[in-house]
């Protein structure tokens, strides 16, 4: 009690200054998801008080939806898809732009998309992928004679992934990129002189050797927000495919989490959505914190 009573009164400035962040990150974000794994065992429809069902939320969505088994599917592609092609492409752009004199316009261009909204994006993309000939996409693809017909891509549950992971990966690489971009920034120019000195000649050398170990807090930062994009999918897939999609090709955790939660008002239900995915999204997390953290950290 009394080495408590010291530590107080040693950090007790650095706390208070911390107090503000720790008060609303615990009402905002540590209570709503314990509050869900409590509702999760209940029966809620917002009119009448939650009954306690025990595991019976859980069975019965890993069990017998199968409309959920068919969101897992589809955003198990999804993630193994956009989350580590999107963050590698936003790490080579950004070492590329590095390299150049006109980086700064560069990177604003490549930054844009990830200001603008999912939906106002996916309405752009959606010109490309116009299920007529005169989409873009079609046009090319019919005069180039690869296709007699047009192509409905966001009907078509064939496709229909195939142009959400188009229009995520291109959203995705915004944000990623700008943190990559500030990550290489901010390596010391003397590494790449001392490197030099040790013999290090190409700029293949000076990416694995100086460049890359000094990145480690970015490269995680990077990694936890592909995943957490991967598995929140939502806007984009029912902007292009609508909610229900065709034959739930386009369907995603999220979206079932959003029909039971705010179409049909089934919280309890929804909650356990919001659990597997919380799970899911955390599991990973920690595997990723595991490969790109230092020993000593």
């Amino acid at each position: 009690m009394e080495r408590f009573k010291v530590f107080i009164q040693k950090n007790w400035m650095g706390y208070l200054f911390l107090a503000p962040f720790l008060i609303l990150f615990t009402t905002f974000v540590v209570v709503p998801v314990f509050y869900a794994i409590g509702l999760s065992f209940t029966n809620f429809n917002m009119l009448q008080p939650p009954t306690f069902v025990g595991l019976n939320n859980y069975l019965l969505l890993l069990l017998d939806d199968q409309i959920f088994l068919t969101a897992i599917g589809n955003t198990l592609v999804f993630a193994l898809i956009t989350g580590p092609t999107g963050y590698f492409l936003s790490f080579f752009a950004a070492w590329a732009i590095n390299q150049m004199k006109a980086k700064r316009f560069i990177a604003l261009a490549f930054y844009a998309p990830s200001i603008t909204s999912a939906v106002a994006m996916s309405v752009v993309w959606l010109v490309i992928f116009s299920g007529d000939r005169y989409g873009y996409a079609n046009n090319i693809l019919i005069t180039l004679g690869l296709i007699e017909s047009p192509i409905m891509w966001n009907t078509d549950p064939n496709y229909i992934m195939t142009v959400i992971i188009i229009i995520s990966l291109w959203m995705s690489m915004g944000t990623g990129f700008l943190v990559f971009l500030a990550g290489l920034q901010s390596v010391p120019k003397e590494y790449y002189e001392a490197g030099s000195i040790d013999g290090i000649r190409s700029r293949a050398q000076e990416l694995i050797y100086i460049t890359l170990p000094a990145m480690k807090p970015q490269l995680l930062f990077g990694a936890i927000t592909a995943i957490v994009a991967a598995f929140g999918v939502f806007d984009i897939a029912v902007s292009v495919a609508g909610m229900p999609s065709p034959n739930y090709a386009g369907h995603t955790i999220v979206a079932h989490l959003y029909d039971y939660a705010f179409i049909r008002f089934q919280m309890g239900y929804a909650s356990a959505v919001a659990v597997v995915l919380f799970l899911m999204t955390f599991i990973l997390g920690r595997l990723v914190m595991r490969m790109l953290s230092s020993k000593d950290e």
